[in-house]
């Protein structure tokens, strides 16, 4: 069938938002598992002619030709592994086993295959392959393509909320008036949340380990043909060569609870984002904040005076949809009936998914952020109708000075009622206090009742 183009996409990530998932590519793609399968097959093969016990040599125009096989991997390549897994290629029938393809591709690259093709996958089982190469590209994902969304994220939140550490802003809790607080202070918290689950989700991507063991996790057939070599640190040196931390208790698979780790500490992040989401979209219903028009933009098929915050929107629904799916592989990935069952293969395919997800969401997260600016006018207007939030203060101040009342008294003119700056000063006018606490109370008012808010903001 013909290349219809990303319009006739089954998957959204491969269609409409193309544009947005494209750095995850060379991560994410079948082709990106091949170029990963490769490279564990030719470590692997060089390693063993390191290994003293073995016959194998390879000389050095050799060992660059091999590693020139995945460091210069590209669609041709993965053409050819793809046909000699589903139709054959050259003198190999078809393998309907995707390794085992991977397999025959570095066999044939090398220069007397008779006597070195017998050492590619030496013992191993397509597990050893597989749980390393998905690893070699799930680390630099995370590291090279995720984090550095969600740092920008948290600098850009860091930076507006400096910026607007000074403007007052109506709080609410349980959606009713509360005490004031900054925007900026508000900002900052996010800003501060985000950095303490970007800082889950780098150190799980650097714990992330690595299994060789063999069919069933007793490097059994790799004791039955070298019984003198000590295979579990040979193991762990090859493992801990490709930058991944050596796990040595294994059944055929790795048990992955390190990915699980890691998409759990993903999903912290995107709580954060998701939590950010919803309120900057109540602060636009709001009109708390005033979004920037783009000329020739449509709102609204049907009025025309529409400018949505669907930028905050689609975050929202990329990020559930991204934990929908991060919930899902760490709950199954980590399960495996008895030493191996292959369930968990093609799930693992969807790991590229779910960060296609995860970064549509950041990005559209960065975009609504870009186009919001605070609306002071609106702020200010919405502090001066609810002046009652002074309350809080007034019975505080009062307390310090011995009112047992004071509580009580501020209850009655304030709950389930309207009550204005008037009527507080005609309460104060009444107070048995001295002159001085007098001023003290006559001098709040609600923009100005905003704590060490704006002084919040260093702590970022």
């Amino acid at each position: 069938m013909t290349d219809r183009g990303p319009l006739y996409a089954v998957s959204p990530l491969d269609g409409r938002y193309a544009r947005y998932t494209e750095p995850l590519a060379e991560y994410a793609s079948e082709a990106a598992l091949m170029r990963a399968r490769v490279r564990v097959e030719v470590e692997y093969l060089l390693a063993l002619a390191d290994l003293e016990a073995t016959p194998l040599e390879l000389d050095g125009a050799t060992r660059t030709d091999l590693r020139d096989l995945y460091e210069a991997f590209d669609a041709e390549d993965a053409d050819v592994i793809k046909r000699l897994e589903t139709e054959g290629y050259e003198e190999y029938t078809a393998t309907n086993h995707d390794v085992k393809a991977v397999e025959y591709f570095v066999r044939m690259h090398l220069p007397d295959e008779d006597a070195q093709g017998p050492w590619v996958h030496f013992g191993l089982t397509s597990e050893d392959v597989n749980n390393l190469a998905h690893r070699l590209l799930v680390k630099p994902a995370v590291e090279d393509v995720l984090a550095p969304a969600i740092r920008e994220l948290r600098d850009t939140l860091a930076d507006e909320a400096r910026e607007h550490r000074d403007v007052p802003m109506l709080a609410r809790t349980h959606g009713q008036p509360a005490t004031p607080t900054t925007y900026g202070k508000e900002l900052a918290v996010y800003a501060s949340r985000l950095g303490r689950t970007l800082g889950r989700v780098e150190a799980a991507a650097d714990d992330l380990s690595g299994k060789l063991a063999g069919a069933s996790g007793t490097y059994a057939a790799h004791h039955a043909a070298y019984p003198d070599v000590d295979w579990p640190a040979f193991s762990e040196s090859f493992v801990d060569s490709l930058g991944l931390d050596h796990e040595p208790l294994t059944t055929q698979v790795n048990p992955c609870d390190d990915l699980a780790a890691l998409f759990d500490a993903l999903r912290g992040v995107n709580n954060v984002l998701r939590d950010l989401d919803l309120d900057m979209w109540l602060y636009v219903s709001d009109r708390y904040l005033g979004q920037e028009t783009v000329e020739g933009e449509t709102g609204s098929s049907t009025m025309p005076h529409k400018v949505n915050p669907i930028d905050f929107e689609n975050s929202e629904g990329n990020l559930t949809k991204a934990n929908s799916d991060l919930t899902f592989l760490a709950d199954y990935i980590t399960t495996s009936r008895l030493q191996r069952d292959l369930s968990d293969s093609t799930v693992k395919r969807n790991i590229g998914a779910a960060f296609a997800h995860c970064l549509i969401g950041y990005q559209k997260a960065a975009a609504g952020l870009s186009k919001v600016t605070p609306n002071e006018a609106v702020m200010r207007e919405e502090l001066a109708a609810n002046p009652e939030v002074v309350g809080e203060a007034v019975q505080t101040i009062l307390r310090r000075e011995g009112d047992t009342e004071a509580y009580e008294r501020i209850k009655a003119l304030t709950r389930g009622q309207r009550a204005t700056m008037e009527d507080f000063r005609e309460l104060f006018d009444d107070l048995d206090v001295d002159e001085s606490v007098r001023e003290e109370l006559h001098a709040l008012t609600p923009e100005g009742y905003t704590g060490v808010g704006s002084d919040l903001v260093d702590e970022l």
